[in-house]
């Protein structure tokens, strides 16, 4: 095929991270290829020199290998339609398991308001433990669930563990009493956790990374308008209380459960393993995209980021190479070896963990979210107690949410307009701290209305997590750190839910006065790490330019033909913030 008459993306020097693709000959050298790169985007350095475009080849078994072509040119108009078609073939049926993921880990919050609590004789503070196992559970899971979904495949596990927690959701319905809560909320954390980390790495495997914040962004757009529709729904279905003999709330998680388990089962033979494995299934015969979509997702994806096409997209992150000579004759490995390749295994995961770069973006995931998901937990039952009915209470959250969309989806505009995503993210914290001093001064005895509103403005905060996560993925610099830090930062979001289930207490209800001067002292503190976080990353990518322009072209060069630094670790890499 003849390439088209106007490119719009050429060879291999394109570089990674930038939001305008230019074509540079081959006497461009290093440094004016970095020139227009030093503005904050995670990105390796390509030369258009032969010889170090070999040194960016990807992996012979990777699942792309057989679509790389460094000479591949492609117009706008055919990215842009590649991009179309993966939003509604992909990025669509993701937003579908965030829709199962929100339905049967947020309608608690609806039962709440039909007088859960109450039939199954628990008091707030049993909430929040059960609450609390939920978020330990869900936590706990995170890592072990992303190493088997690179072990086996995303598209394979998620679908997976939608089914199995679609089962538990359902089983909600014979709840008796304490302890079978705590077990239903424990299994459900377990089952759900790692699956947005997982979705996650999954469409990095599509998307370059400035589109991966936007495609996020639509995956808390989508939670949000889940539990719209969930209202909505709340606010019918708990009206069977009393039908067969069922409280409404015991409806409610039954039918619920079962479109979850119905979408489970649909994504189960619908996901593809990777943009070039679509053949099959649900997807037909001959699969979504042709040869030449194919060559176009591919390349621009690594010419984006060269380090996703280093491992296969089911490869564990724990494998290691294993010398045929130190195998058995029948193929197995001694009980050494076995023991060595654990070892290894476990020092992968404790380097991951050890990336201190990607710490500041696991503190932010940690404080971040804290004061929100605690007055959230709480709303319906602050609607209750503000003499709201069951029908209205669930009503009512609609309006807080219809605004949380929007601001979500313009923070991140905000942010790729401005091209500076802490200090842009750092406006939802200032957002909480404002309605939080209101709702610390204002008296007891003020209107509910009013009550109402101030809480709803703090609960419509606009939502950085989509910023963050992609931040998270473009700074850990290779698929081994991207799969394991998407965990890890997670992980630290749900440590803060553990906190936030815990800071509203019995003895403080209904107005929880003292629960809202900590979440205060939270929010101004997480402020101020917003700013050292952003401080921290320009001196990182500071340093390092200064050490990567004082070589030569020449000893740059040899750094990228010998060294054994990785991903973020690279001198010719630098931080996104």
């Amino acid at each position: 095929m003849s390439p088209p008459a106007q490119p719009y993306v050429n060879t291999l020097s394109a570089l990674p991270g930038s939001t305008e693709t230019k074509a540079y000959s081959k006497s461009d050298d290093l440094s004016s290829l970095e020139s227009d790169n030093r503005h904050g985007k995670a990105s390796t350095v390509l030369s258009s020199d032969e010889g170090l475009l070999d040194l960016y080849k990807p992996l012979s078994n990777w699942e792309g290998a057989h679509r790389y072509d460094p000479t591949a040119q492609w117009t706008e108009a055919e990215e842009k339609a590649v991009v179309r078609k993966t939003d509604w073939r992909i990025c669509l049926v993701a937003c579908l398991v965030m829709v199962c993921l929100q339905l049967d880990r947020g309608n608690i919050v609806n039962a709440l308001s039909d007088n859960m609590l109450g039939d199954l004789k628990l008091s707030t503070n049993d909430y929040n433990l059960g609450q609390t196992i939920f978020y330990c559970s869900f936590l706990f899971m995170e890592l072990p669930s992303q190493l088997i979904s690179k072990a086996i495949g995303v598209d394979r596990w998620v679908p997976i563990q939608i089914i199995i927690w679609s089962i538990v959701a359902a089983s909600q319905a014979a709840l008796k009493g304490k302890t079978s809560f705590f077990i239903t909320r424990s299994l459900i954390g377990a089952l759900e956790g790692g699956v947005i980390p997982d979705l996650v790495l999954y469409l990095s495997y599509f998307y370059k990374g400035d589109e991966l914040t936007t495609r996020l962004s639509f995956f808390w757009v989508t939670l949000s308008s889940t539990t719209i529709v969930g209202s909505l729904l709340a606010a019918g279905i708990l009206q069977l209380r009393g039908a067969h003999g069922l409280e409404g709330w015991r409806w409610l998680f039954l039918i619920e459960a079962l479109f979850t388990l119905t979408a489970g089962i649909f994504a189960l033979f619908y996901l593809p393993a990777s943009p070039t494995e679509t053949a099959g299934g649900l997807r037909g015969k001959k699969g979504w995209f042709t040869e030449r979509e194919e060559i176009i997702i591919v390349n621009r994806v690594i010419r984006d980021d060269p380090t996703k096409s280093s491992m296969h997209n089911r490869e564990a992150s724990t494998s290691i190479f294993i010398p045929v000579h130190l195998l058995r004759p029948n193929g197995y490995a001694e009980p050494a070896l076995v023991y060595l390749m654990r070892l290894v295994g476990i020092l992968s995961l404790w380097k991951s963990f050890m990336d201190f770069d990607l710490w500041p973006l696991y503190l932010l995931g940690l404080t971040t979210f804290i004061a929100p998901a605690t007055a959230g937990a709480y709303f319906t039952l602050t609607l209750r107690s503000l003499k709201f009915s069951t029908f209205h209470t669930n009503l009512l959250q609609i309006p807080y949410l219809v605004l949380f969309i929007c601001q979500n989806l313009g923070l991140v505009w905000l942010a790729r307009k401005l091209n500076s995503r802490l200090l842009v993210a750092s406006i939802g914290s200032f957002w909480q701290l404002l309605f939080l001093i209101v709702l610390v001064a204002i008296p007891d005895n003020l209107d509910r209305w009013a009550k109402y509103a101030i809480t709803s403005l703090l609960l419509a905060f606009p939502y950085a997590h989509p910023i963050l996560v992609s931040l998270n993925s473009r700074n850990s610099g290779s698929v081994r750190t991207r799969s394991v830090s998407a965990s890890l930062y997670n992980m630290f979001v749900q440590a803060g839910s553990i906190v936030a289930s815990n800071i509203y207490q019995s003895k403080d209800k209904p107005y929880y006065r003292h629960g809202n001067r900590v979440l205060l002292g939270i929010v101004s503190a997480n402020i101020v790490l917003f700013f050292l976080a952003k401080v921290y990353y320009v001196a990182r990518n500071q340093q390092r330019a200064k050490k990567w322009e004082a070589l030569t072209v020449e000893q740059r060069r040899t750094y990228l033909e010998t060294t054994k630094d990785e991903g973020n670790r690279r001198l010719d890499f630098k931080f996104a913030h």
